[in-house]
């Protein structure tokens, strides 16, 4: 099992659900997040002056699945997040070594 964690932009969240359940992919847990990419925040026209924004706001998935659907997910995920510019996100993933069902005790491996 891996854990995949993708950071995007909120405003693709819509497009990036709607791609995932097409895929079979439901499950997912959505984070409001603050960061910062290589491109070091942006520069905003404010009233007549120039205002500097380090921390922009982004989304954190956290999406649990089999060995297997990795690339599935991650294809999903790129092509539905991407908007072509800088700040379109990034995907980790981390492999699971156990998980449980809350409700019923059950343990995966």
């Amino acid at each position: 099992m891996k854990k995949i964690e993708a950071i995007i932009r909120p405003e693709r969240l819509e497009q990036v659900k709607h791609a995932l359940e097409e895929k079979g992919f439901v499950a997912m847990t959505v984070i409001e997040v603050l960061g910062r990419g290589e491109q070091k925040g942006i520069k905003l026209q404010y009233r007549g002056g120039t205002m500097d924004v380090d921390m922009l706001p982004k989304l954190k998935l956290e999406l649990y699945v089999a060995d297997g659907e990795v690339d599935v997910v991650m294809r999903a995920i790129c092509d539905a997040g991407r908007t072509g510019k800088f700040g379109d996100g990034r995907i980790f993933v981390s492999p699971v070594e156990k998980s449980g069902k809350v409700r019923t005790g059950e343990v995966f491996t």
